[in-house]
């Protein structure tokens, strides 16, 4: 156990899933503004999906950082909310920056399911 006071270093899984989280957090604020520019094309679905996704990105890697012992538990529900918008995006095929959102969202997912899995 550390000393209190003293942070153990991050592990190169968790560091690399933070920047996944802040970057599909990024990506899905990014998206939220490109549907709104779009007005009625951008269905709501998409928009709560795309804000769930940005939130619990954000609170994902907030609370890996700050070694939240409910970190497993917060990485696998942003898995979840990162695999609906990854979906929810993919319901506009045709447009490039929802195409690059789901994928963001896909690639955090991935790694936060990894990190739901492993030891914090």
């Amino acid at each position: 156990m550390p000393q209190p006071g003293t942070m153990t270093a991050m592990s190169k899984q968790m560091q690399d899933c933070v920047e996944a989280c802040m970057s599909c957090h990024s990506m899905c604020e990014e998206t939220m503004s490109s549907c709104m520019q779009m007005g009625g094309q951008a269905q709501m679905q998409i928009m709560r999906a795309l804000m769930d996704c940005s939130e619990t990105t954000r609170m994902c890697a907030d609370m890996m950082m700050r070694r939240s012992p409910m970190s497993a538990e917060m990485c696998a529900l942003c898995a979840k909310a990162c695999d609906m918008c990854a979906e929810a995006c993919m319901s506009m095929p045709d447009d490039p920056q929802m195409m690059r959102c789901a994928e963001s969202c896909r690639r955090c997912a991935e790694m936060c399911r990894a990190m739901a899995g492993a030891r914090m």
